[in-house]
């Protein structure tokens, strides 16, 4: 009885051993975990104060963001966050064309470091990346066929009418119209705004919901289509920023920082007025943490 009590308690120590050991090994990977996510905080930060080069996520949506001759990355969105990385220490820019709904995958995944696609700040995405805080205010708007034959001013025209409209794929524009009691096969997701006026030109849709700026400059191209005024929609006003990974919260401070300063002044506005950006569509106050409540 003696032995297999003395086995007994020798079995346990050595459990016990073991059990010590391998909680050291956790709080050890906890620390060493731990310490990698801080480091990883700071890689994009150093990145750019180091003046390496930094991609840039956007799609083909003039004049927010498109890509030029070899993808330069043209648009006031692209030209603010030029300027603004300029002054934190870098000048070298990859850019990275994709659609609209593959930016915040692709910003997980690792594929750029930026979205620079104008992407409004919203509830849901908050959850998904870290955002700066506003760089313009804005509204949907309607396209419709030149002359507006089907007299459209709001979600619920084309609802009682039984009419398709186009948007982009992810856009706001898809959960303000299921709002109304539009039905899903009559919202037809596209690419981006080309592709919204190309569908209503097509007659594949009655109208188009897009950003106000698209909307006009698209309009202004094309005389095959119009804006409609007023388009009078509950959405409220949206605000457009810059998106970066969840872990990168230093680096969004410190793009704040500069944008403070930058946002409204004359060289930015000098940057960005040729794309159609006027003082109007300057941010309201509204603050990123107040947008990310809704």
């Amino acid at each position: 009885m003696d032995k297999w009590q003395s086995l007994n308690n020798r079995t346990s120590l050595s459990r016990r051993a073991i059990l010590r050991g391998m909680a050291a090994l956790g709080i050890a990977a906890m620390t060493i975990s731990s310490f990698a996510g801080s480091a990883s905080a700071q890689a994009l930060l150093e990145k750019i104060k180091s003046g390496e080069t930094i991609r840039l996520g956007f799609t083909n949506e003039p004049p927010s963001a498109y890509p030029g001759d070899n993808n330069e990355p043209l648009g006031l969105v692209n030209a603010m966050t030029l300027d603004v990385l300029k002054k934190m220490g870098t000048t070298k820019i990859e850019p990275v064309v994709t659609d609209w709904g593959s930016l915040v995958p692709g910003l997980q995944a690792g594929r750029f470091d930026i979205i620079t696609g104008g992407m409004w700040i919203k509830p849901e995405r908050c959850r998904n990346v870290l955002f700066s805080e506003p760089i313009a205010l804005s509204k949907d708007a309607l396209v419709v066929p030149k002359g507006n034959p089907e007299n459209l001013h709001s979600y619920e025209d084309m609802r009682d009418k039984g009419l398709t409209f186009a948007t982009g794929a992810g856009y706001t524009a898809i959960q303000d119209a299921q709002k109304v009691g539009i039905a899903d096969d009559k919202i037809m997701q596209v690419a981006g705004p080309p592709e919204i006026v190309q569908a209503v030109k097509a007659g594949r849709a009655a109208a188009g919901v897009l950003y106000n700026l698209n909307a006009y400059t698209l309009a202004e191209k094309d005389a095959a289509v119009e804006v409609a005024d007023p388009f009078n929609s509950a959405a409220p006003s949206n605000y457009p920023a810059i998106a970066f990974p969840l872990n990168e919260q230093g680096a969004v401070d410190a793009f704040n920082a500069v944008l403070k300063d930058y946002i409204g002044s004359d060289e930015m506005m000098k940057a960005v007025g040729k794309y159609g950006y006027t003082k109007v569509m300057l941010p309201d106050g509204t603050t990123t943490a107040e947008a990310c409540k809704g």
